[in-house]
């Protein structure tokens, strides 16, 4: 049993209910966790007792797709509440035992209503995407990288497990028996962490795993940050992947890593291309340029998000892009002579991982489907430029709250048809009710109630 796989197999396909929970309770597994992602990103599970001839029929009420970061009441105008239910159906494709709590395993559902994808369901959101970018006989691989704080509790506060800095093998040294524990954790799980080290924050830690296809990275995502959140605890630590903690100390972002590939072959790059990316790859993330205000209510939609995004601290505050420039919002990298992959810096652990990316695949194919252009390249500090400078290179800042965000992803007619009516109106009273919320907060405050729940 492990994580998401890239490709179905006929065996795997054909696997029933049934036969799954005689392999699990062979396996000694006593509850299967049957998890799903809110609009909130809030990881959210129910767990059924595992029996060889037992069944998984778990229904979720409507309205827990319309709950915000803050608790759980449902939000006014979300369109959703107390009446209806939806099924949550595993795909056991995404079965995996879970090393940080023996006895139990986790399963990703999706949401169904009479048997199809209920309008609400993210991971089908994500689908529809990559299923467009298909017709065009296309793909995109893709990784989440992840910066999250080890943090130890001091009283009522939470404070940093360590006070080393960037790269610091002092601080490899010190959490040695945790990072190797949570890599054991994650290739269990068919997870293959790629490179480790210390971030820059004291406490702060980045573990990058490899790249698959889009759906399969947006489980991992989830898979990954449950994985973090468990080794940790047991290595007496709490893990939060929340944006911004401690004001004078580096925020975590989560990139979203991407290339554009045909059948087999990556076609990010051409060298012969000035930009050194392919046509297609321009286009793309044109697209991604153009609708990134309003991406911003997607892949970085908390409050706390915009403690980070700002000027001067590499986390890309400015709509732009360029090769190994870490104030771009599209930061490119080359493979040789030609562009390999790109990410997308303005992103981070509050954003669900099926509507960010499906959005990110949304906005560039819309720039392929219209043959956008691609700005040129900034290679240096948007925020050393002039206003002057930024207004002749069209330097656009990204939105300084969610505030800004949301109004951006109100006005893009793209998006909100690529989200559809329903899911759009949801979305976005969740996260207004989380901005009218929290806006006035002090971070202290903030840090306190949404450590744990990122």
């Amino acid at each position: 049993m492990s994580a998401p796989r890239q490709e179905t197999s006929q065996t795997e396909a054909s696997r029933t209910t049934a036969g799954v929970l005689s392999e699990l309770d062979a396996a000694g597994v006593r509850y299967l966790r049957v998890m799903w992602c809110d609009n909130a990103n809030i990881i959210r599970a129910r767990a059924v007792r595992v029996r060889p001839l037992g069944d998984v029929s778990v229904r979720i009420s409507q309205g827990q797709m319309a709950l915000p970061v803050m608790g759980d009441n449902v939000v006014p105008d979300s369109g959703l509440g107390p009446v209806g239910e939806a099924d949550l159906v595993p795909d056991w494709n995404t079965l995996t035992l879970l090393p940080y709590a023996p006895g139990e395993a986790a399963v990703i559902g999706n949401l169904q209503q009479d048997g199809q994808a209920w309008g609400h369901c993210p991971r089908s959101f994500l689908r529809v995407q990559v299923a467009r970018l298909a017709a065009l006989g296309l793909s995109v691989q893709s990784a989440f990288e992840n910066e999250f704080y080890l943090l130890r509790r001091a009283g009522d506060d939470l404070i940093p497990a360590d006070t080393t800095v960037y790269a610091a093998t002092a601080g490899m040294n010190q959490h040695r028996a945790f990072i190797h524990a949570l890599t054991s954790a994650l290739e269990a799980q068919g997870i293959e962490p790629e490179t480790y080290y210390p971030e820059s924050g004291p406490g702060q830690q980045e573990l990058a795993v490899r790249y698959s296809d889009a759906l399969s990275s947006a489980d991992r995502q989830i898979i990954f940050r449950e994985t973090v959140r468990g080794v940790a605890q047991e290595h007496g630590h709490v893990a939060s992947f929340l944006p911004k903690l401690f004001e004078g100390s580096a925020g975590s972002g989560c990139h979203i890593n991407l290339s554009v590939w045909q059948g087999e072959t990556n076609v990010t790059g051409d060298a012969g291309e000035t930009s050194g990316l392919s046509v297609l790859s321009q286009q793309f993330i044109a697209g991604v340029l153009h609708h990134l205000p309003a991406l911003c209510a997607l892949t970085i939609p908390s409050r706390n998000s915009y403690r980070r995004i700002r000027p001067h601290v590499w986390a890309g505050a400015y709509c732009t892009w360029g090769y190994a420039n870490r104030e771009a919002a599209v930061r490119v990298s080359r493979g040789g002579t030609a562009a390999s992959r790109f990410e997308l810096k303005a992103a981070d652990a509050t954003a669900n991982p099926y509507l960010a990316l499906g959005a990110v695949i949304a906005a560039g194919l819309d720039g392929i489907e219209k043959t956008l252009s691609l700005p040129a390249e900034v290679a240096a500090d948007p925020g050393h430029l002039s206003e002057a400078q930024r207004a002749t290179q069209n330097i656009r800042p990204l939105p300084t709250s969610l505030g800004e965000a949301i109004s951006a992803l109100e006005q893009d007619a793209t998006l909100l048809e690529a989200l559809g009516t329903e899911r759009a109106t949801t979305y976005l009273a969740v996260r207004r009710a989380e901005w009218d919320a929290l806006q006035e907060i002090s971070l202290q405050e903030e840090v306190r109630l949404l450590a744990e729940r990122y």
